[in-house]
């Protein structure tokens, strides 16, 4: 009966130590590094075996990932990423002009392992790279200096972001934007245009001058010409009965006045009252 008894125990010591045993294989595998990887945030991961190739349909996520040892897991930076850039290009009339653009893209996520087949990790170098210089001097070629150095800088960016966006679609890399830092000139070429564009600026200035100051004469002249015209109305309204009746109707006035005052009537011009004295 004793060693009936002691069987349960001698399982569960089985059990134990199977399970122990198999926990330390597995730290001892991870503590190794031959059958895990991590992948930070950020991180997505595409998985390779020697024996069925690329996994296409299945990509990691972020965590701790545990695989056979002969499976590799290729890790891919899938965050927003951008990088400077430095050209030289060709303008419309040949003169040679230094870029600084800076472009953002991202891998599409969902379709990694297709990129890791046709490009792999190096993917900017093999297709990027190449796609935004030949844009580059692709569109700088239409423009002349003086519009990259000032007015159609905007349109330079907004022609190059919508070509390369349309160069890579289809290759599982998605353009998010393209900015011109600086577009670099010839010394003598750069001089030329700010010295034009000051001289443009004093020629808008003065025609600015010139049609205040046209503007100000024409007021000037309509208001003499409708004070001439006032004139001419009170002129014709002032005839002798009108003013012989303003002389009376003063007179009366004046003679309603507390001042003291002597008013003979008829000895003035035109028959008005003469007044004389008065305060």
């Amino acid at each position: 009966m004793s060693n009936r008894s002691n069987f349960p125990d001698m399982s569960r010591l089985l059990t134990r130590g199977a399970i122990l045993l198999v926990a330390v294989l597995v730290v001892g595998a991870m503590a190794a590094g031959c059958m895990t990887t991590t992948l930070v945030s950020g991180q997505a991961g595409v998985r390779y075996s020697p024996f069925g190739g690329t996994d296409l349909e299945n990509v990691y996520g972020e965590g701790l990932k545990i695989h056979a040892p002969w499976v590799n897991v290729i890790k891919y930076d899938v965050r927003v990423q951008e990088r400077l850039e430095n050209m030289e290009a060709l303008s419309s009339n040949g003169l040679s002009i230094g870029t600084d653009i800076s472009v953002r893209w991202r891998p599409s996520s969902e379709t990694l392992p297709s990129l890791h087949v046709n490009y792999g990790v190096d993917y900017f170098r093999k297709l990027i790279g190449p796609e935004l210089r030949s844009v580059v001097r692709e569109v700088i070629g239409q423009f002349t200096p003086e519009e990259l150095y000032s007015t159609r800088r905007t349109e330079l960016q907004d022609q190059i972001f919508a070509l390369v966006k349309e160069s890579v679609e289809g290759e599982n890399v998605v353009i998010e934007a393209i900015l011109i830092r600086d577009v670099r000139l010839p010394e003598q070429i750069r001089m030329a245009i700010e010295n034009k564009l000051k001289e443009e600026q004093e020629a808008e200035r003065y025609e600015f001058t010139i049609e205040k100051e046209r503007l100000e004469a024409e007021r000037k002249r309509i208001e003499a010409e409708g004070q001439a015209a006032y004139q001419q109305i009170i002129t014709a309204s002032l005839t002798s009965q009108y003013l012989r009746f303003k002389g009376i109707e003063a007179t009366q006035q004046l003679a309603n006045s507390p001042n003291s005052k002597t008013v003979i009537v008829g000895s003035g011009d035109d028959g008005l009252p003469l007044i004389l004295g008065g305060q």
